[in-house]
């Protein structure tokens, strides 16, 4: 206070920003009883035990700020001078001391990111010890294995739920735009899911090649094929691909083909005894369609005419591995007054035009040897469709409609069948 004789004697700010202040303080205040000189040789002890750890890191911080506070701001001061050895001592403690302050805010910056980064390397060993552990548990054989199992559970609840009356067939999804009027274009029908391939049959009569591609996306873009090259020409469109082989009339015959694609080789062939062949009982498009194969949940199917029933639509259920026909069904139902049809859990499913104005006319239940009529809307978009068949892997439609390869999903009435019902 000026009131007791304290002055500032000088004031300046050093390069390095500090602010330096020099007070002088009474004479009578030179004593060693006196109170301030006092509190000043009881700072500078603090800080001399202060320097000896880095344990009183916190107390040292509070005693430098103090020591400011009483130099520059709080009107407390050094004896004025250079008269004592006092204050060029506390400068120079005060010189060393005043720089620690911002290592100190660092210092306890770093110690939480150090800590955080510990906490963060702990929640990461963490993550990869249990994916060590769940990769570890199975070597490959046994993942593949508990896939193959996942996948058939998978597709016996598919086939529980997809055995049903047909109520609906959605509109129509073009897939692509390629190759004749007139073929058929399919996938494996019971293979599993993994197989995508595509196979591709332009035409509908004396064609012999077939083009495989690798997945949908290939055949989208016409990327990515391989071509057989059948040793027998084929005849109408109504050929199917089951586990791995095609299943095709042979031109100008009614024999049924069965030719393998891996081994490139025919594996069996039979004639379908009674059935007319070349346009004697095609659909209602004509091209050589009197025999159509199909496959559904239950297995091989042909559909054909004879004379003897009048070229009435005949269903014969046929063995995969030896052609042989092991029933038939006379529908009573024309077959050239059928644009196309196809087969769902063992119903002949039957359209009345090939032309745009179709629908699904008229269902035939193999397993009660009864029909009906029915008026299921069916969208024929492109207005001529020569190709027609179900999938029961993938539960879709497929059509060559007048130049486009088509699909359609299909509604199914069905009843969820469980253990001991």
């Amino acid at each position: 206070s000026p009131d007791e004789g304290w002055q500032v004697y000088t004031s300046a700010q050093a390069p390095d920003g500090k602010c330096l202040c020099t007070a002088v303080i009474p004479v009578q205040g030179t004593c060693s009883r006196d109170l301030r000189s006092h509190q000043l040789r009881q700072l500078m002890e603090k800080v001399r035990v202060g320097q000896r750890g880095t344990e009183r890191r916190y107390h040292l911080r509070l005693l430098v700020k103090w020591l400011i506070y009483e130099l520059n701001l709080g009107g407390g001061g050094l004896v004025g001078g250079g008269s004592f050895p006092l204050q060029q001592e506390l400068k120079d403690k005060m010189t060393e001391l005043l720089p620690l302050l911002p290592v100190l805010d660092q210092y306890k910056s770093d110690t939480r990111l150090i800590v955080h980064l510990k906490e963060e390397v702990r929640n990461l060993s963490g993550n990869l010890l249990a994916i060590q552990e769940e990769m570890g548990a199975y070597d490959y054989e046994e993942l593949q294995q508990r896939v193959l199992m996942l996948e058939a559970r998978l597709h016996a609840c598919m086939q529980k739920l997809g055995c049903g009356k047909l109520t609906g067939v959605s509109n129509p999804i073009t897939i692509r735009a390629s190759g004749s009027r007139f073929g058929s274009w399919m996938t494996d029908t019971m293979t599993p899911s993994a197989d995508s391939r595509v196979w591709y049959m332009d035409g509908y009569y004396k064609g012999r090649r077939v083009l495989e591609f690798r997945t949908l996306n290939d055949f989208m873009t016409g990327q990515n094929f391989v071509q057989h090259l059948l040793p027998h020409p084929w005849a109408g469109t109504g050929h199917v691909v089951f586990n791995g082989s095609l299943y095709y009339n042979k031109y100008q015959s009614n024999i049924a083909v069965k030719y393998h694609f891996r081994s490139r080789s025919v594996l069996v062939q039979r004639s379908l005894a009674g059935a007319g062949y070349n346009n004697t009982f095609p659909y209602s498009w004509g091209g050589f369609s009197d025999i159509d194969f199909m496959v559904d949940e239950s297995g091989l199917w042909a559909v054909y005419t004879t004379n003897q029933n009048a070229g009435n639509i005949v269903v014969s259920r046929v063995d995969p591995q030896t052609l042989e026909v092991l029933r038939s069904w006379d529908t009573g139902y024309p077959k050239r007054s059928a644009g196309e049809s196809f087969m769902i859990c063992g119903t002949l499913y039957v359209t009345n035009s090939h032309l745009a104005g179709a629908k699904i006319y008229f269902a035939y239940y193999t397993n009660t040897s009864s029909y009906e009529y029915t008026d299921i809307p069916f969208h024929n978009q492109y207005s001529h469709i020569s190709m027609l068949d179900y999938n029961p892997r993938e539960r879709v439609l497929y059509t060559w409609n007048n130049g486009h390869q088509v699909i359609y999903n299909v509604t199914l009435f069905h009843v969820i069948k469980t253990s001991g019902e």
